[in-house]
């Protein structure tokens, strides 16, 4: 009942009950009244009738409270059930809160939930009310036969007082405990079943009411936005990994393949020179040689260096450049300082692509210090602005002309790898550098980790169909 017909049963029932009462005084005895028992009868008539219109009005506000206090427990269950998915919890962490909360706020002994895999058969099966030991004693997985196989395979829901008087009931294991109230529903999204709900043993009535299955259904929908969330994750994670590798690949291409080409001119020539009887040019060309492989060997060194160092749970990106500047300060003989502008150290929000690009694009402009610069001293700072996280890369060293670099010029290579790095992330990157004054790579990306993850996977699509 709402609010507003409770309100109007107030006003009018009253008046209606005394009416009625005038009506049935006039019609039966018109001298009731004149009498004191009469009047005495009257008035405790309106009493008792007082009284129950009381106890019904008060009757139905408190099945309003209860109905409202269950509603609101639902709410809180069900928000922190969302906050789980959102958190950084994996997948069956958060399918066994949603249903432990379901259990718990249904009121029922036990629950469980399976997901199922793309191509048939239960990935996992997640018991509530269960001890370990008792979960141990059960046995295997179910396989999906019975009444499990009704939600499983056929989508739809259950509501069964007794369960195993159900001609459908079979496969349960010799340890399985007794149930008889059973509400299962399926874990749907855009039409295909992702798993199924299920309590069992209502605790303060014989069977689940509607109620009940319609609160079930509400979990049942969050498990599903929490495997849908777990999807899209894997889905960018694996994209991440692809791109990665795919710059990894380009940038070898980019910059060992020309070197190598340029070893190999180096040998011909060296080659033609000593069989035409000059053996002091092909020296100088097998010196330039010699210097070329050292470069290169630098390189692979720095590369190496820099897949090494690797991001993580229990690496954070200040820790990570950290430990990456100690190493690269010994290979290349550059003075590198890292400040940030929080003393409290830096820790931003960043989501985990976005963390990995920034730290490629600060070893990328220091690789380009060392191979160009001819630098004393580097800089790199990180700060954190208005939903933004900055990292600046600024040397001493001889600078150049961005603008004047030809098309196969280093290190065009590596600035062109860092910008596509920082726009694969919703980032920017700006190249302020002169002849004489040094160099400063400033790259910003969002902290935002939906737009992150949404800009990778456009970025990727259409990398994809470029290719």
């Amino acid at each position: 009942m709402s609010l507003r017909r409770l309100k109007w049963l107030a006003v009018l029932a009253p008046m209606f009950f005394l009416g009625a009462l005038d009506v049935a005084r006039h019609a039966l005895y018109p001298a009731l009244l004149h009498a004191w028992p009469g009047t005495v009868l009257i008035f405790g008539t309106v009493l008792l009738g007082t009284l129950f219109f009381a106890e019904s009005i008060f009757g139905v506000i408190d099945r309003m409270q209860v109905r409202l206090a269950q509603q609101n427990r639902e709410m809180l269950a069900l928000h922190e059930a969302g906050l789980a998915i959102s958190g950084e919890l994996g997948l069956e962490a958060v399918l066994q809160k949603v249903v432990d909360q379901a259990r718990e706020l249904v009121g029922s002994r036990y629950g469980a939930l399976s997901l199922v895999k793309e191509e048939g058969g239960i990935e996992a099966f997640l018991t509530s009310g269960l001890s370990a030991e008792e979960r141990a004693r059960i046995g295997a997985l179910p396989e999906g036969r019975g009444l499990l196989g009704v939600v499983l395979n056929e989508g739809q829901r259950l509501r069964l007082a007794d369960l195993p008087r159900d001609p459908r009931a079979a496969g349960f294991p010799l340890h399985h405990p007794p149930m008889h109230s059973l509400l299962a529903v399926p874990i749907i999204t855009r039409g295909r079943a992702l798993g199924n709900l299920y309590l069992t043993e209502k605790e303060t009535a014989q069977e689940f009411s509607a109620d009940d299955e319609e609160t079930l259904v509400r979990f049942a929908t969050q498990a599903a936005l929490a495997i849908e969330n777990a999807h899209l994750h894997r889905q960018v994670k694996e994209l991440a990994i692809t791109e990665e590798r795919d710059r990894i690949a380009r940038e070898m291409h980019d910059s060992l393949a020309q070197v190598l080409g340029y070893v190999n001119t180096k040998a011909q020539a060296a080659q033609e020179l000593l069989r035409s009887g000059q053996p002091e040019r092909a020296a100088a060309q097998i010196g330039q040689l010699a210097e070329a492989a050292r470069a290169a060997y630098a390189d692979v060194r720095e590369s190496i260096l820099g897949l090494r160092t690797s991001l993580g749970p229990d690496i954070e990106l200040l820790d990570a450049l950290n430990d990456y500047l100690v190493h690269w300060q010994e290979q290349s003989g550059v003075t590198a300082e890292l400040v940030t502008t929080s003393a409290d150290g830096f820790d931003p929000p960043l989501p985990p692509a976005a963390e990995l690009q920034l730290l490629r694009i600060v070893q990328e402009a220091l690789a380009n210090v060392r191979k160009h610069a001819a630098a004393s001293h580097v800089l790199v700072r990180l700060a954190e602005t208005e939903g933004w996280v900055e990292a600046v890369v600024a040397d001493d060293g001889v600078g150049f002309d961005p603008a004047a670099l030809g098309r196969g010029a280093f290190p065009r290579f590596g600035l062109s790898t860092m910008r596509e790095r920082a726009e694969a992330v919703g980032g920017r990157l700006e190249i302020d550098s002169a002849p004489g004054r040094g160099t400063r790579v400033t790259v910003r990306v969002p902290a935002n980790a939906l737009a992150v993850a949404m800009t990778a996977m456009i970025g990727g699509s259409r990398a994809r169909a470029d290719r």
